[in-house]
């Protein structure tokens, strides 16, 4: 039996009191970090800074989620998002990280993305999927990528073509202003999965010194096109079912 929706002011009251916890603490691991392997002294402020998109989709669209409380599969997202922030907030410093901190924000995506099928795997469990958490859960994907990419470029490591892995998302959501079909729910898909994981994968395996260029640019080039074929996937069957009112649920 699925659980009542949990009142909108106490869900968000909940969501705050997690993210009131997460500030100071990721502050400190990232003061800790910082310290540990040489970063400047703004190094725990720009984590902060990078982690402001997760705290953004935490609080947004709260009517979407199903369930008595935040969740298992949430808590484990936001900490996903925490592990990115870390990696983010080197972005400044990129052209001057050595092979040992490299290294470290490489250990640290990939942990973000061994957590990547926990949370959905806890809400399934659980009984608790919902739209929210799957959007919640899609963004911090998302941000990885962003993250990624972006270091990947700033560090001289591959072109700035890098970027169009973290682009299509966002250039999917905003043709969807334009072709609402685009916005119909998609079935579950485990190819879309995969093509995400191995995207994330292959980056995080980029940005340590195990690549070099040009074998890095084949590398990142050979993931984006299965991101590529995986969104042209999506694309044509929503094509095919855009007379469709209704659509499967997200998956």
């Amino acid at each position: 039996m699925q659980s009542p929706p949990f009142p909108a002011p106490a869900l968000r009251r909940s969501v705050v009191a997690h993210l009131a916890v997460a500030l100071p603490l990721l502050a400190g691991v990232g003061w800790m970090l910082g310290r540990g392997i040489d970063l400047p002294s703004a190094y725990p402020v720009l984590v902060l800074v990078a982690f402001l998109p997760a705290l953004w989709f935490a609080l947004t669209r709260l009517g979407a989620h199903q369930g008595p409380g935040w969740g298992h599969a949430n808590r484990v997202t936001l900490l996903r998002s925490g592990l990115l922030a870390l990696v983010g907030g080197t972005l400044p410093f990129a052209p001057a990280l050595d092979r040992g901190q490299t290294w470290t924000l490489a250990v640290i995506a990939i942990t973000a993305l061994a957590l990547d099928g926990v949370d959905g795997w806890l809400a399934r469990r659980q009984g608790l999927s919902s739209p929210y958490g799957a959007r919640f859960d899609m963004e911090m994907d998302t941000l990885a990528i962003l993250y990624l990419c972006l270091l990947l470029w700033l560090s001289g490591e591959v072109g700035v073509w890098v970027l169009l892995a973290a682009l299509l998302r966002p250039l999917f959501v905003a043709a969807g202003l334009v072709w609402h079909w685009l916005n119909y729910p998609l079935p579950f898909s485990r190819r879309r999965r995969v093509s995400c994981m191995v995207q994330v994968a292959v980056l995080a395996i980029a940005v340590t010194p195990i690549l070099e260029p040009p074998l890095t640019g084949f590398a990142v080039g050979a993931a984006l096109g299965l991101l590529l074929f995986s969104f042209s996937a999506d694309t044509v069957w929503l094509i095919s079912h855009r007379s469709d009112a209704g659509g499967s649920n997200n998956g």
